[in-house]
């Protein structure tokens, strides 16, 4: 049944047939329909649900919604929630959540739930630590495939996945890995030791989510094991944590690009003044720093006064160098994300954005002298002028594109904030520069 005729059936008090059906619903869909919608109605249908499903609903709430319900259920029912949610869930959960709802969270958690929980929220907030779960299935080498079977059949519904086991020594030492699908078609006496395998790829608890991110998209992992200094086994990080992760960075850097400060709160959601705040510390260095080109214009106003024609390209001049820019940037800063261009590529990086803005600038020269003389009926030497300069401005602001994410890499600072604007504001210095100095030489002003 579609969103509308389940709202219907909220709205015409239908519950009985209400809660049928939501009950043969996925968790995703029930919570994208109830979670729009009031506290009350939202938690009216939250009670119909059977138990198991309410809590999955709750694990995809938005964390307003989650917020609301925790301050307006009881403390058993809350209980019952931070019992079957994943523990990385109930991580995400009260690092979103204010001081009062962490406290009555805290308050139904178990003694070791909160020494874990503490633990979790001592990592750094974009570590792998952070984002792990310590409900994975680990098996010893001494077991056969006939005890493991029965010791995931006994505590597999409790762990975040089954389908990658975990081979560990009493001390908890990552020793191996082993898989579901070798586990059922192997014969029952046979060893774990010798079907698992030893080269297992791993992260330490501290490494940054990115790297963790890296390597999923690399071998196409559905979990990765987390590891401490001693290479004991602390967690794992499942594929739909680390798509959240992806989610995540990749909104950083279209707001770094974008000249913003980075935000996880969706937009709709988050103050006014809070946007503002975000934006216009980036707006206030570019508008400084824009004063550089009107001092640049102010320099040569002899050469405008002389010609005024000249005035009328500069605009262009500056749309094309700046977009020029951006495209070799944009490039430049998903190849460096994605792991494909890497810090000892530069000259490579060089090479090629040389070679492309050469043919693009004589491009985009050509067409533009063509359509000023043909066209505009523009004197020769002015655009002759324009044109030059129009390649200057081509090769500098893609070759400028290229390099500033990489240098940016290189001293450790996100190369996103090496993206449009910035280089819009170096591009339009330089190509001033040129056009006024080529306009001297040619016009002899």
């Amino acid at each position: 049944m579609d969103e509308q005729n389940i709202l219907k059936l909220i709205e015409e008090k239908k519950y009985v047939q209400l809660k049928k059906i939501l009950s043969e619903m996925n968790e995703v869909d029930i919570a994208e329909i109830l979670d729009p919608l009031d506290i009350n109605t939202t938690l009216l249908i939250f009670r119909m649900l059977p138990k198991d499903l309410a809590v999955d609903v709750f694990a995809h709430f938005s964390s307003e919604q989650q917020r609301d319900i925790i301050n307006a259920i009881t403390d058993k029912e809350l209980k019952h929630i931070m019992d079957e949610l994943f523990f990385d869930d109930m991580i995400d959960l009260i690092e979103e959540m204010p001081a009062n709802v962490v406290s009555k969270i805290l308050a139904n958690s178990t003694h070791e739930e909160r020494k874990l929980i503490n633990q979790f929220l001592k990592y750094p907030p974009d570590s792998a630590g952070s984002i792990m779960t310590i409900e994975y299935a680990e098996l010893r080498k001494t077991m056969t495939v006939k005890q493991a079977l029965a010791h995931l059949k006994d505590t597999g519904l409790n762990k975040e996945t089954i389908y990658t086991c975990y081979v560990t020594d009493k001390n908890r030492t990552l020793e191996g890995i082993i898989s579901l699908r070798k586990l059922v078609v192997s014969d029952d006496d046979m060893l774990i030791e010798d079907l698992m395998e030893d080269d297992v790829i791993y992260v330490n608890t501290h490494d940054d989510q990115e790297t963790v991110a890296a390597l999923f998209k690399k071998y196409g992992f559905l979990a990765l094991p987390v590891v401490d200094a001693e290479k004991r086994l602390t967690g794992i990080i499942t594929v739909d944590d680390i798509m959240d992760v992806m989610e995540q960075e990749a909104t950083e850097d279209f707001q770094r690009m974008a000249a913003m400060a980075p935000s996880d709160e969706n937009y709709l959601d988050t103050n006014v003044f809070t946007l503002a705040k975000h934006r216009i510390t980036w707006l206030l260095i570019l508008m400084i720093s824009g004063t550089f080109t009107g001092r640049i214009i102010a320099g040569f106003n002899n050469v405008l006064e002389s010609v005024v024609v000249l005035a009328t390209f500069i605009p262009m001049l500056m749309d094309t160098g700046g977009n020029a820019g951006s495209q070799s940037s944009t490039l430049i800063i998903r190849g460096l994300a994605t792991g494909e261009i890497t810090l000892k590529d530069v000259w490579k990086v060089l090479w090629k954005e040389l070679r492309i803005s050469i043919i693009v600038g004589i491009v985009l020269a050509a067409a533009n002298y063509a359509r000023l003389r043909l066209l505009e009926k523009v004197d020769p030497l002015v655009s002759l002028t324009v044109s030059l300069t129009l390649v200057f401005t081509v090769i500098v602001s893609k070759i400028i594109g290229g390099i500033l994410p990489l240098l940016a890499k290189r001293l450790k600072i996100d190369p996103a904030i090496m993206a449009g604007p910035l280089i819009t504001t170096i591009v339009d210095a330089l190509s001033l520069i040129v056009y006024f100095e080529v306009a001297s030489t040619l016009l002899h002003i």
